[in-house]
């Protein structure tokens, strides 16, 4: 275990760099701050005065190696935009991403993880079918047009919740719904198609015939025979979410870090966009390590 391990840290690490310089160097194909920053009738000195006060005028690889040093003390540079650390910019949109994914996700994976074993359990019958199209419409269902509708109808035609905003609790029930939907049809799928081939195994026919009953050899007999692909699909939902859902966020106004990404690239608050990915990416990977434990804790062919 303490091997795979390592061979995962090493493995994320490298890949940490590679997206680093990638989006580095993306990031200044953007375009030119300080014509976003200074007025429209700015003149060229002003412009080269905002672009040696923040390190613009160099050549890029300078500009990359200063930023590297930079990043090996943990200084993320100052937001262009807020002339505050961007790495205190991200962590203030995280305190909104965290609660949101970390609420939708545990609805999520236990609605799916019931409704789904339920489902294979009853194989073909009403609620099996009916499961199945709820979970296929809201794989299906686009994020973007689910908000809108969302909005339409229970915000401007009923008048029950917010549009926008984070102030009461009734102002996260919309993004929180939105964000179920999706993750929750995938997940379902799998537990149910992970659960088909796990009770048609012989041990379940033999705790059948020894008489346990059906509810303990759904959910202790079978679930964690039938959790390695589940697993891997909720670790997917979950970066996904970890990005900060970004259409989600940028449709209702919440604060999170997927606005906050769109916004800062569209103002070309490069600090902020890099310190974004980088503290999201390392969150990714800190998952992506969990999840290979959690192999390896279900299988121990795996820590083998």
């Amino acid at each position: 275990m303490i091997k795979l391990i390592g061979q995962r840290a090493i493995a994320s690490l490298l890949s940490l760099l590679g997206l680093m310089v990638l989006v580095f160097f993306l990031s200044r194909l953007t375009g030119d701050p300080a014509v976003l920053f200074l007025p429209i009738d700015a003149t060229e000195a002003m412009k080269a005065n905002f672009r040696a006060l923040h390190g613009l005028d160099a050549p890029l690889l300078e500009q990359f190696g200063r930023y590297v040093w930079d990043l090996l003390q943990f200084d993320f540079g100052q937001s262009l935009r807020k002339a505050r650390p961007a790495i205190d910019v991200v962590m203030e949109a995280y305190a909104w991403t965290l609660p949101l994914a970390l609420i939708t996700l545990s609805l999520v994976v236990v609605a799916a993880i019931v409704l789904g074993s339920l489902a294979a359990f009853k194989i073909g019958g009403f609620f099996d079918r009916m499961v199945s199209i709820i979970s296929l419409i809201g794989a299906s269902a686009p994020d973007f047009w689910v908000a809108i509708v969302a909005i339409v109808v229970f915000s401007i035609n009923l008048g029950w919740l917010p549009t926008s905003g984070v102030g009461t609790p009734l102002h996260w029930v919309l993004p929180i719904a939105v964000l179920f939907i999706r993750p929750f049809g995938l997940i379902v799928q799998v537990v149910r198609g992970s659960m088909l081939s796990a009770l048609s195994a012989a041990y379940v026919k033999t705790a059948r015939a020894k008489g346990v009953k059906n509810l303990p050899i759904i959910f202790v007999h079978t679930l964690r025979n039938a959790m390695l692909p589940v697993i891997t699909v909720i670790g997917d939902q979950a970066a996904a979410m970890l990005n900060g859902a970004v259409i989600v966020e940028t449709i209702f106004g919440f604060p999170g870090i997927g606005k906050l990404m769109i916004d800062s690239i569209l103002q070309r608050d490069f600090n902020v966009v890099l310190a974004a990915i980088m503290v999201t990416a390392v969150a990714i990977f800190i998952m992506n390590m969990l999840i290979d434990i959690a192999y390896g804790l279900l299988d121990p062919r795996i820590r083998h």
